[in-house]
């Protein structure tokens, strides 16, 4: 009883001195993603990825784990750029992708020991890679070697501008579909050819639509892009590669804005994704069509959400599917004709960054990443879509154990949509008192806030701030009349919704509104910038990142313009009523009524968009007199990537909210 009442005592002293979440401590989360179950369901493999500092790189870790056991086998360390575990269909052998003399290649492991062999030796890397049902090949994609010009022509390096970001230095090459057989050195044997490509994606975003086998192994779903050009994908169409001779044959008739084919367990039907009624600014829908060709339909309408991953069930009659959900993200069993059923996931939000992070076994059982608010991703498994998800993993028990802050979900109401979003409390939080307010506001504008870990809400709420995370129209978790209600609204819809959420806040008592700061990164830096310059009397505080503020840069610098013009109705240069729209909806336009200190913060190698906006930002605050600050970080991509830039990023986030907010 004695040694009880010491331990208690141990324990209520260790949690009253629990340390904060830190800038120190968000480098120290393990990283969990891409778990893969085998064929037998007994193990899962999953990288696990921890932040090295020194070198500046995170370093993953092929890790199985025993799903009776839990127990935990390292199977592959010390490669660079792991990635894309995959099972045999046997289970004998797991095949992924790295680094090899700077360009990612197939390598495989034998499950009964020895050491992995290499597979391919792809000039230009390989993208991705799928088994043959057999096992004894792959197939696999990779990018065209550029052409080799002949004489002094090979110093001309000029290419043609067509549907590019401004950062493009070469011409955009193709992605192709090739075959090899599994044996170290095998000659790879070349599927498809042309102009055409198989798609190719830039995160944030889903991964590329990935390739798959019917069970016979004559055939070979994929997405088929018209060009390399053409940005969005919007050119896609789904169509089979005949393996024997690279015939392709499109399978529903359609011509565009299709992609992420799966072949049903079963051979009969294939699975794919289509925006509802072919309207890009509606949410994604699963349709699903005969295996041969002919039409497909949506099974997912009822659902009425903008589904991120449809995966076969094993009896080829039902799908799971997986979408934000309000402030969560919610997984459904969607049969092909009925009504579909929501899994039971209590407090877990699997992760789902435009895409599941999850995988299925042989009996439909489930295993995926997420996380609680208070504790990061780690590996779950469900044996069935009945059961309730089993924790496998605690690889960041050590963060969970901090003393963090709680969320809750808050909703309101504006104009004709019911909202949400996610507030985070500080960790000695008393409603009693006064507390600085920031909004962390998300990008996309597809996505959502979710009650989920997140590092920059708990890191923000560490110091002594309340944090709002606002579900804005154009939000994709609240069904398809709420996302596709920013269409040729970019601004003033959406700032409503945002500031009729920050009024119920202040209406609760506890927020100090001499103190609210504002701040996002991507669309999040476009509705920070537009709330700034829009409503600039209640900001004491801004930051801008990676910020959307010329809608013009946006559309003529930026990748993916097509959908851009789009969501305007079309180029600018078509109509002078549209060129006015894009100027009416550019926070730049209203940049000169910004009064709040803001910092600004951007890649110089940003394809979505472009620094330029960043620029003009700058230089409208400077020359006002605004207190600004503008931090470029030397890399490629939409926002850092690195643990030195991303803990960079963290600081000065903090930092100048600090200085304003106290």
């Amino acid at each position: 009883m004695r040694h009880r009442i010491l331990l208690s005592a141990f324990l209520l002293t260790a949690q009253l001195f629990a340390a904060r979440f830190s800038l120190e401590q968000s480098g120290k989360i393990t990283r969990v993603s891409d778990p893969q179950i085998s064929p037998d369901a007994k193990s899962i493999a999953v990288l696990v990825s921890k932040a090295n500092f020194e070198e500046n790189r995170y370093d993953a870790a092929l890790t199985l784990i025993d799903v009776a056991t839990k127990s935990q086998r390292v199977l592959s360390a010390g490669r660079r750029g792991i990635s894309q575990p995959r099972w045999s269909p046997d289970g004998k052998l797991l095949g992924f992708l790295a680094a090899a003399e700077t360009k990612s290649q197939l390598f495989i492991l034998p499950m009964n020991g020895g050491d992995a062999w290499q597979v391919t030796k792809s000039a230009t890397g390989v993208q991705q890679f799928a088994w043959s049902p057999d096992g004894k090949s792959v197939a696999y994609v990779a990018q065209d070697e550029a052409p080799k010009l002949p004489g002094d022509e090979r110093w001309n390096k000029s290419f043609e501008i067509r549907n590019n970001d401004y950062l493009v230095r070469e011409p955009q090459l193709p992605s192709h579909l090739w075959i090899t057989a599994i044996e170290p050195n095998s000659t790879a044997k070349r599927l498809t050819s042309g102009t055409w490509t198989l798609p190719m994606s830039l995160p944030p975003s889903s991964p590329s639509s990935p390739i798959s086998w019917t069970p016979d192994g004559k055939s070979i779903a994929i997405a088929k892009v018209s060009s390399p050009y053409t940005g969005d994908g919007d050119q896609s169409i789904v169509a089979l590669v005949n393996v024997a001779d690279g015939s392709i044959h499109p399978l529903t008739g359609r011509a565009k804005a299709e992609s992420q084919p799966v072949i049903s367990p079963d051979g009969r039907r294939v699975a794919h994704w289509y925006p509802r009624d072919g309207d890009s600014k509606n949410v994604n829908e699963v349709y699903v069509g005969p295996a041969n060709g002919g039409q497909s339909a949506s099974v997912t309408r009822s659902l009425d959400r903008n589904v991120q991953r449809a995966m076969w069930m094993p009896d080829s009659k039902n799908l799971l599917v997986s979408a934000n959900d309000g402030t969560g993200v919610s997984l459904w069993v969607q049969p092909l004709d009925g009504k579909p059923r929501k899994l039971d996931l209590g407090k877990i939000v699997p992760t789902a960054s435009f895409w599941l992070d999850a995988s299925m076994g042989p009996n439909g059982e489930l295993t995926f990443t997420g996380s609680e608010p208070t504790h990061p991703a780690e590996v779950y498994f469900l044996p069935s879509p009945e059961s309730k998800p089993v924790r496998l993993t605690g690889f960041n028990d050590n963060i969970a154990a901090l003393e963090l802050s709680r969320s809750e979900t808050l909703q309101w109401k504006n104009e004709r949509f019911n909202l949400d979003g996610v507030v985070t409390y500080p960790p000695d939080f008393n409603a009693s008192r006064k507390w600085p307010l920031i909004l962390y506001i998300h990008g996309g504008p597809r996505s959502a806030s979710r009650e989920s870990f997140s590092v920059f809400a708990q890191l923000l709420a560490a110091q002594g701030w309340v944090v709002f995370e606002p579900n804005y129209r154009g939000s994709d978790n609240l069904g398809n009349d709420f996302q596709a209600a920013i269409w040729n609204d970019a601004g003033p819809g959406p700032g409503r919704d945002v500031m009729a959420g920050l009024e119920v806040l202040k209406k609760k008592g506890f927020v100090d509104e001499s103190k609210i700061g504002v701040s996002g990164w991507s669309y999040g830096g476009y509705m920070t910038t537009w709330l700034l310059g829009n409503y600039p009397k209640v900001w004491k505080a801004g930051l801008a990142g990676a910020a959307v503020t010329d809608w013009m840069d946006q559309y003529n610098l930026g990748d993916a313009n097509v959908r851009r013009g789009q969501a305007f109705g079309g180029s600018p240069y078509l109509d002078e009523k549209r060129a006015a729209e894009y100027a009416a909806q550019s926070p730049i336009t209203y940049a000169t009524k910004i009064t709040a200190p803001t910092l600004i913060l951007s890649n110089v190698g940003d394809y979505r968009v472009p620094i330029t906006q960043s620029y003009r930002l700058f230089h409208i605050l400077s020359d006002r007199g605004v207190p600004t600050k503008f931090f470029a970080y030397p890399l490629s991509g939409h926002s850092p990537n690195d643990p030195v830039h991303t803990r960079d990023m963290y600081r000065r986030w903090v930092e100048w909210m600090k200085q304003y907010l106290g």
